[in-house]
């Protein structure tokens, strides 16, 4: 028995699959289910499963993997799942890492410190192609290649957003006051990261072997063409004039320089934003996530009935296939939904309600 129950074969559906959904030609929603019930393969792990607690710059590649093989080892997957792992161990805003910025995980989440502090007009942005973090993620992306020949999809990390990496040089009210105070700063700055962020994202892709495999990133995603999910958490504090004036063009020219691309719509305070967005004419789709404290994703039909009279595509984040299956039922567009999926396994004994789920709403096993 092979280590992981998957094929070659299995990626051309996949590949129809999610073409389709970014085509917009689908009547099917994208769901898949991963669920633990085989028995695991191999020897046990001497590393623990990597994730934001236990990134570091030691740990050899060949233990990483030993412990990605073992997890993956014990799932089937079903409808559109495939094996994948989640780069984003790294945390949200690499890009500021690979820049000189601190990655600290000692709480067991990663969160990023600048190391000194430098006036905007004396900042800039460079990508050092020899920046032990970046060599770190590469060094894993070239080790999933040999190990597992494209079997096993690896995400892009979570670069960050734009503005996000800059609010890690200039955290705190500081970011916000440089709108104001030194606006032609703050647009050089992010032009800049514009140019590292896809020079990094270049660079990875390469290494990981994209054009070859397949592009995919946290959101687990399958893509022909370079793709990601784009975003700007920062733009919760700002208005829509601000957004539009200092974010906006750097999501255009990411838009533009990718072939495919989903944003992170995450709280209510960036809905302010959505109409901007969907006039984004090479902006994809849109990933809704309300935020901690609001109504459940599944309550908000209204922005998905707007996403989907804009002809965009939608991603679905929400635990539970009903709630998924109910939405759609109220919006329709059913070929324009995509489930979150791919982050964790369903237990062996909930099988049975994932496969009628599933088959409801008609995708294959």
């Amino acid at each position: 028995m092979k280590a992981i129950d998957f094929s070659q074969e299995r990626y051309r559906r996949i590949r129809e699959r999610f073409e389709g959904w970014w085509n917009g030609t689908n009547r099917t929603p994208i769901i898949g289910a991963s669920i633990r019930e085989r028995a695991p393969q191999g020897r046990e792990p001497t590393v623990p499963y990597l994730s934001q607690a236990t990134v570091d710059l030691e740990t050899p590649v060949d233990k990483i993997l030993d412990s990605i093989e073992y997890e993956l080892s014990q799932y089937e997957f079903y409808g559109d799942a495939f094996p994948f792992y989640n780069m984003d161990a790294f945390g949200p805003g690499l890009l500021a890492a690979f820049l000189g910025a601190k990655l600290d995980n000692s709480t067991g989440r990663v969160w990023f410190h600048r190391q000194e502090e430098v006036a905007p007009e004396n900042l800039h942005f460079q990508l050092k192609e020899d920046n032990p973090w970046l060599q770190r993620v590469i060094s894993i992306y070239k080790g999933a290649n040999e190990r597992f020949e494209g079997l096993v999809r690896f995400g892009m990390p979570d670069l960050g957003g734009i503005l996000d990496v800059l609010s890690t040089f200039y955290p705190g009210e500081e970011l916000l006051l440089l709108l104001y105070d030194d606006p032609e700063n703050v647009k050089r700055l992010s032009n800049e990261l514009c140019e590292v962020w896809h020079k990094a994202y270049d660079l990875i892709a390469k290494a990981a072997r994209f054009d070859q495999f397949g592009y995919t990133d946290w959101s687990g995603i399958y893509s022909t063409k370079p793709s990601y999910v784009i975003q700007c958490d920062f733009s919760y504090m700002i208005g829509n004039d601000m957004f539009r004036e200092f974010a906006e063009p750097g999501l255009r020219y990411q838009c533009k320089k990718l072939d495919r691309t989903i944003y992170h719509l995450d709280g209510i305070n960036e809905l302010q934003h959505l109409d901007t967005l969907l006039a984004i004419e090479d902006l994809n789709a849109i990933q809704w996530v309300p935020g901690e404290g609001q109504k459940p994703v599944d309550e908000w039909p209204e922005v998905y009935r707007k996403i989907a009279d804009a002809g965009k595509g939608m991603q679905f984040l929400c635990w539970g296939m009903d709630k998924f299956a109910g939405m759609i039922e109220k919006i329709g567009n059913a070929g324009k939904f995509l489930y979150q999926y791919n982050y964790c396994a369903y237990p062996a004994e909930s099988k049975a309600t994932v496969l009628k789920c599933l088959k409801k709403l008609g995708v294959e096993k």
